[in-house]
């Protein structure tokens, strides 16, 4: 994880935050262990506190990896809610269902193994927070494909606004910042194209936050 707050920021931030349970300690345990790429617990409990205060009752997120985001969001469900999981490797959606199951969530979840921009076409909305973490390079169609599907005061969030292992933030900088840049990865040019696909639409406005590898947040407007 390439994380975009100095060490002292992120250990202050996670210090002032909710304490993760025991399960997501163990989560957590895992990704280091494993070297596995997750959202980190700051990201995490900002990611619920997005799903309390919209009042969330369904959560769709493309890409759920072991489950750790779709966790820390489930907790913030009501006991009718429902949050939707997708991802390709069967190995994590298993680990997400033992975790999820550990914690008591998973009567609140639907555990779809493809690909999640193939489940979104067949599942209905609304979903009051998306969460988009998967491939960088199909951000923009995740969005065009999920768009209709959130309410006004829903919210899509995106991982990797600001940067990851591929996502190279000098380039994406000098684009974003009007400049031009040469040889962008497949990755960073996915990045600055969903930036500019949900910054110019008027229905959602948008914010990133450097939390974790960065978080563009955009809420429905209209």
């Amino acid at each position: 994880m390439v994380d975009v707050l100095s060490d002292d920021i992120t250990r202050f931030v996670r210090a002032v935050g909710p304490d993760p349970d025991e399960t997501l300690r163990e989560m957590d345990d895992y990704a280091e262990r494993e070297g596995f790429p997750h959202v980190g617990p700051e990201v995490g409990a900002f990611l619920r506190f997005v799903a309390r205060t919209s009042d969330a009752e369904r959560i769709f997120e493309f890409g759920s990896g072991y489950g750790y985001s779709a966790y820390w969001m489930t907790q913030a469900l009501p006991a009718a809610g429902e949050i939707v999981l997708t991802e390709v490797d069967a190995d994590e959606l298993e680990m997400a269902r033992e975790y999820l199951s550990e914690g008591g969530y998973d009567d609140l979840a639907r555990y779809e193994l493809g690909d999640a921009m193939e489940t979104i076409e067949g599942v209905d909305g609304p979903f009051d927070v998306v969460l988009i973490d998967h491939q960088k390079h199909r951000y923009a169609d995740a969005f065009d494909a999920v768009r209709s599907k959130v309410p006004v005061g829903g919210v899509i969030v995106a991982d990797n606004a600001i940067t990851a292992s591929v996502v190279e933030f000098e380039k994406l900088l000098e684009i974003v910042d009007g400049g031009t840049a040469a040889e962008v990865n497949e990755h960073t040019q996915g990045i600055v194209e969903y930036l500019e696909r949900v910054t110019s639409d008027p229905e959602f406005e948008t914010f990133v936050l450097p939390l974790g590898e960065g978080i563009s947040v955009s809420y429905r407007i209209g």
